[in-house]
């Protein structure tokens, strides 16, 4: 049965298991799907002294062996497509084209980071000291500590492991105790296509044990920088916990995405991908549009528009959208009770509707969204969207910019300079004209403004995040 299976740690290229284990529970059916081990202080101390051991020989590796690695590991994961897809849909619910969207953007990530490798390079600048030469290294910075989220598992756990390694980095992994044998199989698939053992180790906590062994992680000093992508609140533990023991750190986090629909938008395109930017994943996406502003002259129209595209992408017909947990569909639904209860107005959906489970949602649109409802600052990370009517390109900004986020947003407009006017004032990493707000790709930078985080996953940016620079003089 499924639920004999127990997820194990990989420590050192081997398998290991744990003497205690907790339920991995389906969010579609309530389920058992299986077990998994849970990592003690002594597993991460076990974990980092792997990724120690395994230090010094792997940033010494050419470039070469590492695109390799990293080519047969997308060709390794595109074989194994069907029982990866798999463990999305049993751990957190995940519809087949979610899954496989998640499968095709990490094998390109595979693919894109492996032609990168070679780009990281040094310089030999000239001293004002004509008798003296320089170069400038950009040296590996060692053992990572890498934490990724449950809801695009795939991604986001590839993206947190991929780029340190690939800068000669090796890493200790803390996968989501929500998917945990998702991301154990990024792990095995690395380790399949040859990735050399200690390079990356990979643990899960239960939440009771995560923050000891978190820490522990972080005050160890033979771990050079860390990388989390997850929500703002326990961004800011993490984030506390690497200043006070000095540690460097990349933060990918919450989002509140806004979508303005200008005056001029093509109202058909804005409506399509406003609701696919909201709605998929069951908004569970940090780049989600949660706030859709619209310009009033032309909002009646655009409302009809969003309805029929939402039948059309989200049929009544079909059975609701699964959340992680039955707490996001209770936290969307008080965000909207209390909105409601102070004006807003539903433009579709019904808060108190029963699905067939208590972790499923439909996606809902809330008009008439005021400044003192909850629901107009706090990210609600489900199948729920704001929409506010403005009227001026300086309302836009300032409703868009008016929260503690910055993580990614959206402008429709037929008017290119006024597309870029916006995309210039709003206050995120990222901007997307006459597209959903919901982008990330291995080729663009990614990450946040404000309390959104710092630093950038991807691209060659997302490499050089991991080297630091060290400057070599001598005397001709």
């Amino acid at each position: 049965m499924a639920s004999t299976y127990t997820v194990p740690f990989l420590i050192n290229g081997q398998e290991q298991s744990s003497s205690r284990t907790f339920e991995v529970k389906s969010p579609a059916t309530g389920k058992v799907v299986h077990l998994c081990g849970t990592a003690t202080e002594a597993d991460a101390l076990a974990a980092v002294n792997a990724a120690v051991a395994a230090s010094s020989e792997w940033q010494n590796t050419v470039p070469g062996r590492r695109r390799d690695i990293f080519l047969k590991a997308a060709t390794v994961m595109g074989e194994r497509r069907g029982e990866l897809s798999q463990h999305m849909a049993d751990e957190i619910g995940a519809a087949p084209g979610w899954a496989n969207f998640n499968i095709d953007v990490t094998i390109d990530m595979l693919k894109d980071v492996a032609g990168r490798i070679c780009t990281l390079t040094g310089t030999v600048p000239t001293c004002s000291d004509p008798g003296t030469g320089a170069m400038i290294l950009k040296e590996p910075y060692g053992v990572v500590f890498a934490m990724a989220p449950w809801n695009a598992p795939y991604i986001l756990g590839t993206r947190a492991v991929l780029f340190p390694i690939a800068a000669g980095c090796t890493v200790v992994f803390k996968g989501s105790e929500r998917a945990p044998r998702v991301m154990h199989a990024i792990a095995s698939v690395l380790h399949e296509a040859g990735l050399p053992k200690g390079v990356l180790n990979y643990i899960v906590t239960e939440p009771a044990d995560s923050p000891s062994v978190t820490e522990s992680i972080i005050a160890n000093q033979n771990v050079k920088k860390i990388n989390f992508t997850g929500s703002t609140a326990v961004g800011r533990i993490i984030g506390k916990l690497a200043g006070q023991y000095l540690k460097p750190l990349v933060l990918e986090l919450g989002g509140k995405a806004p979508a303005i629909v200008w005056k001029d938008a093509d109202l058909e395109l804005a409506a399509k991908q406003c609701v696919l930017g909201s709605f998929l994943n069951a908004g569970q996406i940090c780049m989600s549009t949660e706030r859709i502003l619209v310009h009033k002259s032309i909002s009646k129209a655009f409302q009809s528009h969003l309805l029929q595209m939402m039948e059309i992408i989200f049929s009544s017909k079909e059975d609701a959208p699964v959340l992680i947990m039955e707490q996001s569909v209770e936290k969307n639904k008080s965000l909207l009770k209390d909105a409601t209860s102070k004006g807003a107005v539903l433009l579709n959906g019904d808060i108190q509707a029963e699905e067939s489970t208590k972790t499923r949602m439909r996606p809902i649109v809330v008009t008439k969204v005021t400044s003192e409802m909850d629901i107009y600052k706090q990210e609600s990370f489900g199948p729920t969207v704001s929409l506010i009517e403005i009227e001026t390109e300086e309302e836009a900004l300032r409703i868009a910019n008016d929260t503690e986020y910055g993580l990614s947003s959206a402008v429709f407009t037929e008017d290119l300079r006024v597309g870029l006017r916006f995309a210039k004032g709003i206050e995120t990493g990222a901007v997307h004209i006459n597209s959903m707000s919901v982008h990330d790709e291995s080729a663009l930078p990614h990450g946040g403004a404000k309390a959104s985080g710092f630093g950038r996953f991807n691209n060659s940016s997302g490499l050089e995040e991991w080297v630091r620079t060290k400057t070599i003089t001598w005397r001709n």
